[in-house]
């Protein structure tokens, strides 16, 4: 079955002095218009290697990505990306972070209308009586809404976030995590997220991508997560199935964490 993003016998291989070293083997995934992807699996299996290569930071080395029809072939404004630090422009106002991605990639609109998409998606992540500070003077979670506001203004068709909030605290993050739901929610963006959290996973995720450790990582295990849209932490912490899901998650993860041990 095709899907709205398509990753097909993906592969990366990287030469070393020891020789060529497969990190990510016949990765398969298809996935919806709309969904919301978590991947999960230990420190070095290959998760943000899988998202690099998706957003064309990464030379694929096997295999092919398709989004929306098109094979990629590099980065590009179809792409928004998120990262575990903010990487804002110190000297840049947040106002300014966001509309430097918002006049490159909309240059034939006019200026009101690039300040009207500027100050929406700033507002939206809560930034709009901050939005003319420089970095040093927010928080690293006020850093990160700015993130977020810099990757949605573009307008991408697909949202790749490589653990966002892994250098916040468990409140912020938390936050954070409602922020980002809430926005995709009203947007309705495809998305997928490297995370090694498994109640992050469960809480965001359409489905949760396991996958084995490296070298030679693949897709593990799919875990469909049947909460309802918009979601309520208390909601989703009292449905019937969370927990059950949860206990698999930890059980495929100690699985691996065995299997690293005998390989070892």
């Amino acid at each position: 079955m095709r899907g709205y993003v398509e990753l097909f016998n993906l592969g990366k291989t990287y030469d070393t002095p020891k020789g060529p070293q497969v990190i990510v083997e016949k990765f398969d995934l298809n996935i919806e218009k709309g969904e919301f992807i978590a991947l999960l699996g230990h420190s070095g299996c290959g998760k943000s290697t899988v998202l690099t290569m998706l957003a064309g930071l990464n030379s694929i080395s096997q295999g092919g990505i398709v989004v929306a029809g098109r094979e990629i072939q590099g980065p590009g404004p179809d792409r928004g990306v998120v990262f575990q630090a903010p990487c804002l422009l110190p000297w840049m106002t947040a106002y300014d972070n966001v509309a430097l991605g918002v006049d490159r990639v909309f240059p034939h609109a006019s200026k009101a209308q690039r300040r009207a998409t500027v100050e929406y998606f700033m507002e939206l992540v809560g930034l709009s009586s901050s939005m003319h500070k420089l970095p040093k003077e927010l928080s690293l979670g006020m850093q990160q809404r700015v993130g977020l506001a810099r990757a949605f203004a573009v307008q991408p068709k697909m949202l790749l976030l490589d653990e966002p909030f892994g250098m916040l605290d468990s409140l912020t993050r938390m936050e954070l995590q409602e922020v980002l739901a809430d926005i995709l929610q009203k947007d309705g963006k495809t998305a997928l997220m490297v995370t090694h959290d498994v109640d992050e996973a469960l809480f965001l995720a359409d489905r949760v991508v396991m996958m084995t450790n490296g070298p030679r990582a693949k897709v593990g295990k799919i875990i469909h997560v049947p909460f309802e849209r918009p979601r309520e932490r208390a909601r989703v912490l009292a449905h019937e199935s969370y927990y059950d899901l949860r206990e698999q998650m930890i059980e495929f993860l100690e699985e691996q964490e065995k299997l690293k041990h005998q390989a070892a």
